[in-house]
């Protein structure tokens, strides 16, 4: 069993993630057989993350969050409401995975919103592995600041460097990976359009 201390950097615990998890797939009518159909994580993982007792891979978080037509930043905030929002460096959410990068989620959650704007570090040799498509309509902005990315997208592949950016449509298969000798630093902005279920399809099981 896991705390998740070394996924999260706030004091969510694993079980309120879990319970988060959970209630928006029972809102959406969802059972736990369909919600890993949706994301390709198996059955077995989505009942141990929804229980709090083991810890997922920022990988197959977002495969939970894209199922259920959301983004990780709100499995882990709260809408922050429309009023100006000032996120401190210390308040800004950041996931890390055990394979060696991380995340920080720069924007807030607002109502009726689904939209992130992140900055990546993905160590030297680091792949962060293939994120499912998320619904038509997403559009997903990336911009190098240190280091080389190779992003690919629907199995295509095209090295980014320092300066470098690009959009693409989110509803591909989209994968990062730092084959370089230093830190390769990005940010990544993903709008995701409408809110709601997502049927992004089998991917093959992650167990995470």
């Amino acid at each position: 069993m896991s705390d998740g201390m070394g996924l999260l950097s706030s004091g969510l615990s694993m079980t309120d993630l879990g319970l988060r998890i959970r209630a928006r797939r029972r809102a959406q009518g969802l059972g736990l057989e369909q919600l890993a159909e949706l994301s390709g994580v198996s059955r077995s993982m989505v009942s141990e993350v929804e229980r709090g007792r083991k810890t997922p891979t920022v990988l197959v978080l977002d495969r939970l969050a894209t199922a259920l037509g959301t983004s990780i930043s709100r499995m882990l905030d709260e809408p922050a409401g429309n009023a100006l929002v000032l996120l401190r460096n210390e308040r800004q959410r950041v996931v890390r995975d055990p394979a060696g990068w991380e995340r920080r989620i720069l924007s807030p959650v607002l109502p009726g919103v689904e939209f992130e704007f992140m900055r990546t570090v993905l160590g030297p040799g680091v792949d962060a592995g293939e994120f499912s498509p998320h619904q038509p309509g997403s559009r997903e902005y990336v911009a190098v600041e240190v280091g080389c990315l190779l992003l690919a997208i629907d199995g295509q592949a095209s090295a980014l460097e320092a300066g470098d950016s690009v959009y693409f449509p989110g509803d591909c298969r989209h994968g990062f990976a730092n084959s370089g000798a230093v830190d390769c630093v990005y940010y990544l902005v993903m709008d995701l359009g409408h809110a709601g279920p997502h049927g992004a399809g089998r991917r093959g099981d992650v167990d995470g």
